[in-house]
């Protein structure tokens, strides 16, 4: 009853204002009304139109109550006005509704499904991120340890080759004295053959100056 009282202001309302040419309207909530050729129940029935069949008004009588109509294929009729409106009828936005909600529920499936999979993603990157923390704290300690070890291995380096240099000024300080022990030994031998010579020169001259000073005094004592 209340459907048909609205359907009734609906199309007061629609009677009152008038119908702009060529404006989209649509079958009202019954189930079929007719499509005539003329402006009376006396035209023939041109076809049965279902409700929410959308029309477009051609043209408005408000003496006989019809609209001339046009279907989307292209027929052109008389209709009543009355049961005309400018909406779609409530059963087709309901399926409209009803479609798009089963659309929304499907595609809300699919986002819970897809939450639970980045769920799963999620829970497996924590596990690997604290895998890698552990791993990036011992490969720190590792670096770090080696780094201490690169400094010992530098210090010790750095000793050697200090000491390398020490042991080339020793080799270096021990070949000079060697070679000035070599020098004062040739020296100490032609001093002592020097020596040798002289000893042996100076017997040489002994020996013949003692016979002579002997010789010397035995005449003297002669001539006594």
């Amino acid at each position: 009853m209340l459907a048909r009282i609205l359907l009734i202001a609906v199309c007061l309302s629609v009677l009152v204002s008038g119908h702009a040419l060529a404006a989209t309207h649509y079958v009202s909530d019954s189930l079929e009304i007719t499509m005539r050729s003329g402006k009376s129940t006396s035209h023939g029935i041109i076809r049965m139109l279902r409700s929410g069949t959308p029309l477009n008004v051609l043209e408005t009588d408000n003496d006989t109550g019809y609209s001339r109509v046009r279907t989307r294929d292209g027929k052109t009729g008389w209709v009543l006005s009355r049961f005309l409106m400018k909406g779609q009828a409530a059963r087709d936005k309901l399926a409209a509704a009803e479609k798009k909600l089963a659309e929304i529920e499907i595609e809300n499936n699919k986002m819970a499904a897809t939450m639970e999979t980045m769920k799963v993603k999620l829970s497996s990157i924590e596990k690997d991120r604290t895998n890698l923390d552990g791993v990036n704290r011992k490969v720190s300690q590792e670096l770090a340890e080696i780094k201490r070890t690169a400094s010992s291995a530098l210090a010790i380096d750095s000793e050697n080759k200090e000491l390398k240099s020490r042991v080339v000024a020793l080799e270096r300080k021990l070949q000079t004295l060697h070679q000035e022990n070599e020098g004062l030994k040739d020296r100490t031998d032609r001093d002592w053959f020097m020596v040798g010579a002289g000893v042996v020169l100076l017997g040489i001259i002994v020996g013949l100056i003692i016979p002579r000073i002997r010789w010397r005094k035995k005449s003297s004592w002669d001539t006594f």
